[in-house]
């Protein structure tokens, strides 16, 4: 679940529209194939006896709700989970039937750490973790492919221009302030 445009403000654009990374579904597969494996042993070894018929269709009810709640559920959650990147926030949307999302301005953020393990590097990706400026937990985005790409066009991001103050700071896409008394 991507944001769309009747989501974005006047003058937002989408940098990035990222989905997790494929080896989130490396366990899912397997254990497919491995319910297949199954069922088709249980059709080999059964299929002489009178009884062989029952034996396989009990082995194929049984591989059939393992893979519904184990195969079919983290495939679509993979297919509805979605980072969103605009030049304004960091999104995050999931959710198979109870849609959930999460946004961050871009002035808000504080920091981004990156998190990758041995498997992350070695299939280029990553996590990456984005605190802002609320009592709020940061933001997890897991499994970003690309991780190091993305971290950079963020920071090209956060701090692609100054607000314009002569406060001396330079916040990085803080929206103008109002000039007035002081």
């Amino acid at each position: 679940m991507a944001l769309k445009d009747k989501q974005l403000a006047d003058g937002e654009k989408v940098i990035l529209s990222i989905r997790t990374h494929w080896k989130a579904l490396a366990e899912p597969v397997a254990l497919g194939i491995f319910l297949l494996a199954l069922l088709w042993l249980a059709w080999w070894f059964t299929q002489d006896l009178s009884y062989g018929n029952w034996v396989t269709l009990a082995v194929g009810v049984l591989a059939l709700g393992i893979a519904a709640w184990f195969v079919a559920i983290p495939i679509l959650r993979w297919l509805t989970e979605r980072y969103v990147i605009t030049n304004r926030r960091i999104s995050h949307r999931t959710g198979i039937l109870t849609k959930v999302g999460r946004d961050i301005p871009l002035h808000r953020v504080n920091d981004i750490a990156i998190e990758k393990n041995l498997i992350d590097r070695m299939l280029g990706c990553g996590s990456l973790v984005v605190s802002d400026a609320t009592d709020k937990a940061g933001m997890l985005l897991h499994d970003v492919p690309g991780v190091e790409s993305v971290h950079v066009q963020l920071q090209n991001l956060l701090y692609s221009r100054d607000d314009g103050s002569d406060d001396g700071e330079w916040p990085p896409n803080e929206p103008p302030r109002a000039r007035g008394r002081a």
